[in-house]
């Protein structure tokens, strides 16, 4: 039985993955040799000893999460204390939270820090396909199927929202919206959530006016004009962006030689974090970028087919929500860098540096492998007609396969 599961794991996503790991940590190393030396005194490898302790740890989480079985996660007990831990999580910011980069979004362990919402993240997509899956029968009753989700959804958003942390609030809304739109719930309802989203963003508009000075400060704002027209403000707020376009642009064909970027010495601020992939453009050229591209569109596109052919209601809802997570958080990235969207700070997928995000990446690749398994399994016992299969609940979501 053991070689028979073995047998039926799907080896591309887990080399994908790595390689993909391992190509960022080298950049990493690349990027941040002369920024770990001239802005913290540090010898040129810190940043790379660190995220290769961080990379350790996330391939051990990651080899646990493709090995657990991802049905055992749908238990009441499981979900409940994660969602439970997750709130405490964002709520515990607020006292012990550290301020970073003008947010209190980050847990301070040691010479550690833990961002609670990176985690968050996985929390919604297990809590929702947990619950949709359970409510397949009456998902289309609006109070008692529709309505307690959301209110989750809700809450959680706003936590992130006040550190204030609008861009992984964001992400986190447009992964339970496209969990929701999956689920299988009918037109009828998506409207009325529509129409409900549109009613409280009305009641909501005077609290918003009272407190425009903090959601829409100075900051926030210079985001907006720099993404408008970076050029005019290339010596303040712009520079990152215009230093990024410097990068990309020298790059070219092939790119300057590995290690060879003249804007990470110090006119690419911060370029091991959420402007790697300029470095990358301007070291590797369109190869290094097209070897990114082409990986997170292998995971994303096989996240999506598995997600098609599951024929578990939560397994196929865990692999789309795992997947537009990484497509979401990919786009918002690759968008700041080339001026298509305004920065937010959101890290490139297995690529940039940071702890919090690698570890959570890892944990939803485990778990997005061990569901890939299961298709794998299920179906080659299907063809062979080896042993029955135990019977699954038919689901009604709208990405179903029919066999």
């Amino acid at each position: 039985m053991f070689k028979k599961i073995l047998k039926s794991y799907d080896y591309s996503l887990v080399v994908v993955y790595f390689l993909l790991c391992i190509f960022g940590l080298v950049m990493v190393y690349s990027a941040s040799m002369v920024w770990a030396v001239q802005q913290l005194g540090t010898e040129n490898d810190f940043f790379y000893n660190k995220q290769k302790i961080n990379l350790i740890l996330a391939f051990i989480f990651f080899i646990g999460a493709s090995l657990f079985p991802y049905k055992a996660y749908i238990s009441k007990k499981f979900i409940g204390g994660i969602v439970l831990v997750s709130i405490f999580g964002l709520g515990s910011l607020f006292v012990f939270g550290h301020i970073s980069n003008n947010a209190q979004s980050w847990i301070k362990l040691g010479t550690r820090m833990i961002q609670p919402a990176e985690f968050v993240k996985l929390t919604v997509i297990l809590y929702l396909s947990a619950v949709y899956a359970k409510k397949e029968s009456y998902i289309n009753k609006f109070n008692k199927g529709v309505v307690p989700p959301i209110v989750f959804l809700f809450v959680v958003c706003i936590l992130v929202a006040v550190q204030p942390d609008f861009g992984t609030a964001g992400i986190i809304f447009v992964i339970g919206v496209t969990i929701i739109i999956c689920s299988g719930m009918n037109m009828k309802n998506l409207m009325k959530l529509a129409l409900l989203g549109l009613m409280i963003a009305v009641i909501a508009s005077p609290f918003v006016l009272l407190m425009k000075d903090k959601i829409f400060s100075k900051e926030r704002m210079s985001r907006i004009e720099v993404f408008l027209d970076p050029f005019q403000y290339e010596q303040g707020d712009g520079y990152q962006v215009v230093n990024s376009y410097i990068a990309i642009g020298s790059g070219g064909i092939t790119g300057q030689g590995l290690g060879q970027s003249v804007q990470k010495l110090g006119y690419l601020p911060e370029p091991h974090t959420d402007f790697i992939m300029a470095v990358i453009a301007e070291e590797l050229g369109v190869f290094g970028v097209a070897f990114v591209l082409l990986g997170l569109g292998f995971i994303v596109l096989k996240g999506i087919f598995i997600g098609m052919k599951c024929k578990d209601t939560f397994g196929s809802l865990l692999a789309i929500g795992i997947s537009s997570m990484i497509a979401i958080q990919s786009i918002i990235n690759l968008g700041g860098v080339s001026g298509f969207v305004p920065l937010t700070g959101v890290p490139l997928p297995f690529i940039s540096y940071g702890g919090s995000s690698i570890l959570l990446l890892s944990i939803a690749m485990g778990v997005l492998v061990n569901v890939a398994m299961f298709v794998k399994y299920e179906q080659k016992y299907k063809a062979n007609k080896e042993e029955p299969i135990p019977e699954q609940k038919k689901s009604t979501h709208l990405y179903r396969v029919k066999y």
